[in-house]
């Protein structure tokens, strides 16, 4: 979407498309105005890029991660309007007070700066500078009120509120301070009440359904009713299954096959019995409470026996069904009470007790009061806020705007673009277009479109963290070169924008063409280890044949040495016959055509034959070098970054003289002494050498048979009659 400008805009050409210069505040002023169909990219995500993150935070007002093209027009519109001189987002130099500009928002900006330089105790003629407000803490102090409406446990000095910011945090998570603790805010302090109350209605209700009739240690009681209920009431009705048919006693007993095959294991862990029944069914309607008992349930009866029938009951040895419904019916309020039980999040960390103990402190509202004196400064803290917002888009947004509206920071190559995270040295050679990557195999699904022959490597930095992470993954185009030894489980290394070094292991490679060079050794290399596998395959099978006749041979002499003796003295003197036949026919055929070949070359001009040379190796190599020059030419930028999550607008072309400037290959420094001399190098055979003085030799007597080199002399005219 475009409106129309006036502005006179002055582009340039480079990967394969138009891109606008951004030079002066008049470019800037007028982006509104240039036509979003002429920019490089139209979104980007703010991970995984070589900016300051505080300033992208500033520009994504919505905070999804992602920074499109209407809000970097709004961030250029904000920064225009509160600096006096925008030439200055064109300089590196730190912001005055003669920097704002003679407005309301410019004054309020004026005032904090003044309040900053009087903090960092620094005369007002120097100015400030992004670096100065990276620490956040220095403008907004913990214990201080900050205006963002957050309070951490710094803001009082009252250790039980401190707890329950603690508390809180601990259950629902916290948010950043301004001064960068973890802090709580309204809406956090009310959600984690609602549910305190929640728990507290529960608890009071609770009272109403007690369970004191189960003896003076309740807890421990319904503990020994909840652990045998299911247990107790399969007990009784096995009985009554019993009592309803005879046949189903020994049935409903322990089966005899599980009996046996529980006899053969080791029983010292009772858990393995634990699923039989409770007791026998020979007792009947009274369940014993000791004796007769499975060993797998003995402690949970034991302790049914001490805390629930002994002061109920008294000190009985069974009990009957009735009185275990008896037994029950007094906890069934209690059950029910604890099924009502909140489900909510503040008790997976704090204790019941705990949290009615805060609902009824009224703490809430004192933390209420918290929320509301600092956002009383809010307005004041505003104006430091603002004020670190302009320095970090004074300082980064015209880089920004250069890598997104433009690739000119790619292009020009005279400093990195912000999506390169540095440079990985590998296999003798330096790849300069480098992309920090989270998910390697979902990136290199899309960035195979890019036609670029693409290295991913996990990096790692062990013990020596960088920005808290030892390890990431990156992706490599390498553009210039050959193939070479580029494959899995290769290691480099890699250097990030800090300088940092990272191990780098290839853990995936995406095949395309290097270069045009590559593309033309690539049929003779193929048929090189065609030729080599080949003979590698006859080999060994020629191994393993023999190893299997000397295995044959010696199977068959052990049983019959005499017949096997005379089996290998046979000689079938037809099979070797029809054997050097066929290689005869092959000799012939083969010299054949290279006395056609060669009586061909022989009726050529000694200056043809450079000619027919360039023409075989062009006829050889000529339609990979196409292939690979077609490829070359579509090697795009556009997927390599769109597969990060970015809305690249154009073809981002990367032809094969920018490719060679993006991968340096190893070269000898200027002035370097070389010596071609090497002591362990493998002896050159001399028999190819001797074979062409033969082949040489052989023309040049040819030639002079054939007169190529005798001098051709005009006979004189006649003489007239």
């Amino acid at each position: 979407m475009g409106v129309l400008s006036t502005h006179r805009w002055k582009f340039f050409r480079a990967g394969g498309f138009d891109q606008v210069q951004l030079e002066t505040p008049e470019d800037l002023a007028a982006l509104r105005g240039l036509d979003q169909k002429l920019w490089a990219a139209l979104a980007c995500p703010t991970r995984n890029l070589e900016l300051d993150q505080r300033m992208l935070a500033y520009i994504d007002t919505n905070g999804d991660g992602r920074i499109r093209a209407p809000e970097i027009l709004d961030a250029v519109d904000w920064t225009l309007a509160h600096l006096a001189d925008p030439q200055s987002l064109f300089r590196e130099e730190p912001l005055t007070l003669a920097s704002f500009p003679d407005t309301a928002d410019g004054h309020r900006l004026a005032s904090a700066a003044q309040r900053l330089l009087k903090v960092l105790g620094r005369d007002p003629e120097q100015g400030l500078t992004a670096a100065d407000t990276d620490d956040l803490a220095a403008l907004f102090p913990p214990g201080e009120t900050n205006g963002d409406g957050l309070v951490p446990a710094s803001l009082t000095s009252d250790a039980g509120l401190q707890a329950v910011i603690a508390d809180i945090i601990s259950c629902l998570g916290g948010e950043q301070d301004r001064s960068g603790e973890p802090a709580v805010s309204e809406a956090l302090i009310n959600e984690f009440f609602d549910q305190a109350r929640q728990v507290q209605e529960w608890q009071q209700g609770g009272a109403q359904h007690g369970v004191q009739s189960l003896g003076p240690d309740e807890e421990q009681a319904v503990a020994a009713i909840s652990a045998l209920r299911d247990k107790i009431d399969d007990y009784f009705t096995r009985v009554e299954m019993a009592a309803f048919d005879p046949r189903a006693a020994s049935i409903m007993n322990a089966d005899e096959a599980e009996l046996t095959r529980l006899s053969a294991l080791n029983l010292a862990d009772a858990s393995q019995i634990a699923d039989l029944p409770l007791a026998s069914l020979q007792y009947g309607e009274s369940l014993p409470l000791q004796q007769g008992i499975n060993p797998a349930w003995r402690p949970a009866m034991q302790a049914l026996r001490e805390h629930v029938v002994r002061p109920v009951l008294g000190d009985v040895e069974s009990i009957t069904r009735s009185q275990w419904q008896e037994l029950t019916a007094r906890s069934d309020d209690y059950f029910a009470w604890q099924a009502a039980k909140p489900q909510v999040r503040i008790l997976e960390v704090l204790s019941v007790e705990r949290v009615v103990e805060l609902v009824e402190q009224g703490v809430q509202p004192r933390l209420l009061e918290l929320v509301a004196r600092d956002l009383e400064v809010a307005e004041a803290a505003g104006g430091l806020v603002d004020l670190d917002k302009l320095l970090r888009l004074q300082r980064g947004l015209v880089t920004l705007l250069r890598n997104f509206v433009s690739f000119q920071n790619f292009y020009w190559r005279r400093e990195k673009a912000i999506f390169q995270a540095g440079r990985l040295y590998i296999d003798g050679r330096s790849c300069d277009l480098v992309v920090e990557v989270g998910d390697v195999d979902a990136h290199s699904a899309v960035a195979a479109n890019s036609e670029s022959f693409l290295l991913y490597c996990a990096c790692t930095r062990r013990g020596q963290p960088v920005r808290d992470r030892e390890t990431l993954n990156i992706v490599a185009a390498v553009t210039a070169g050959e193939q070479s030894e580029l494959a899995v489980g290769r290691n480099g290394l890699f250097y990030d924008r800090d300088g940092n070094d990272w191990d780098a292991t290839v853990v995936k490679v995406v095949q395309s063409a290097i270069s045009v060079r590559e593309a033309f050794w690539s049929p003779y290399r193929r048929v090189s280890k065609l030729v080599s596998d080949q003979i590698q395959k006859f080999a060994a099978s020629r191994d393993d044949a023999l190893v299997n006749n000397a295995a044959a041979q010696v199977g068959t002499s052990a049983t019959a040495p005499a017949e096997a003796s005379a089996a290998s003295k046979t000689f079938d003197i037809a099979k070797f016959a029809g054997i050097f036949a066929a290689i005869g026919l092959a000799v012939g055929a083969l010299g054949a055509a290279l006395a056609a070949i060669f009586s061909g070359l022989m009726s050529l001009q000694w200056w043809q034959w450079p000619l027919v040379v360039v023409g075989v190796l062009l006829a050889i190599s000529g339609p990979s070098m196409l292939m690979a020059w077609f490829k070359l030419r579509r090697r795009n930028l556009g997927p390599i970054l769109d597969a990060n999550g970015w809305a690249v607008n154009s073809q981002a072309r990367i032809n094969i003289a920018f490719g060679t400037a993006l991968t340096q290959l190893a070269t000898l420094p200027g002035g370097s002494a070389r010596s071609l001399r090497d002591p362990y190098a493998a002896r050159r055979p001399v028999w190819p050498w001797l074979l062409l003085l033969v082949v040489v030799l052989g023309l040049a007597l040819f030639g002079l048979q054939a007169g190529w080199f005798s001098a051709s002399v005009t006979p004189p005219a006649a003489p007239p009659a």
